[in-house]
């Protein structure tokens, strides 16, 4: 009787026979060893199952906590400060608007407080940690500038912190003219720089790099001014500063 057999059927050779069942073998090995293991998790699962709820218990806890605590202590507590701020801000309003000969007094009384309400210092000694101490920091740092008191000017604007677009940048160069005013020429020079680098809007990167140049040119600096200069004149050149430019540029230039 024929045998049949598919067309191009080679019969395997003793050597790839072997090399199956090893394949095979190692197979099973593998699976093996994945029950093993899977053997030893679930082990060690049921022996430290005490361990584990008390850790996943905590996390739960410090999670709960921190939400509580934002929800019903730093929130009322943010509130508490913003009112307490709108009498200091009224008052520092009406010293940067109002009647230079009250202007000292207003500041003075926007720092310490009045009418039974806080003043910017008051604020950020008993609501720290909270936006309106810091946004308190600003407005005691600009008082303090205003008043001549200009160590004081930049340890509170220091102390603060901002993203904002303008806030930021103008607090860093309200440290810069502190400086200036102290006669620190060198480090007003660095603060304008980076006040200028801070943000790039149209309002303070202008601003900032003016002041920068111009100080660069009291220390004999053309070569620090000039790119300052030219910066204003080519990227904002509808800025109030891009009127004075051509000037302090032909200064800067006449140092060379």
């Amino acid at each position: 009787m024929a045998t049949y057999k598919k067309r191009g059927y080679k019969p395997k050779t003793k050597t790839e026979e072997v090399e199956q069942i090893e394949d095979q073998s190692t197979t099973a090995e593998v699976f093996n060893t994945l029950d093993e293991t899977a053997s030893k998790t679930e082990e060690w699962v049921a022996a430290n199952q005490k361990y584990i709820f008390i850790i996943v218990g905590v996390v739960a806890l410090v999670v709960l906590g921190y939400l509580g605590y934002d929800k019903f202590i730093q929130e009322p507590k943010e509130q508490e400060a913003s009112n307490e701020m709108f009498k200091a801000q009224q008052y520092f309003d009406n010293a940067v608007n109002g009647n230079s000969t009250l202007r000292d007094s207003l500041y003075t009384l926007a720092l310490n407080g009045g009418e039974g309400k806080y003043g910017f210092l008051q604020i950020i000694d008993n609501y720290g940690g909270t936006k309106a101490a810091n946004l308190s920091n600003y407005y005691a740092g600009f008082a303090y500038l205003n008043m001549k008191k200009y160590q004081e000017a930049i340890d509170y604007l220091d102390a603060f912190k901002s993203d904002d677009e303008m806030l930021g940048p103008l607090a860093i160069g309200g440290i810069g003219d502190a400086f200036s005013q102290l006669d620190q020429t060198e480090e007003a020079l660095s603060y304008y720089e980076k006040a200028a680098a801070t943000k790039n809007n149209e309002y303070t990167t202008p601003k900032f790099l003016l002041k920068a140049a111009l100080t660069a040119i009291s220390l004999n600096k053309p070569e620090v001014a000039i790119p300052h200069l030219e910066r204003i004149k080519e990227e904002f050149s509808k800025s109030v500063e891009a009127n004075q430019v051509d000037v302090h540029l032909g200064r800067a230039k006449a140092m060379q």
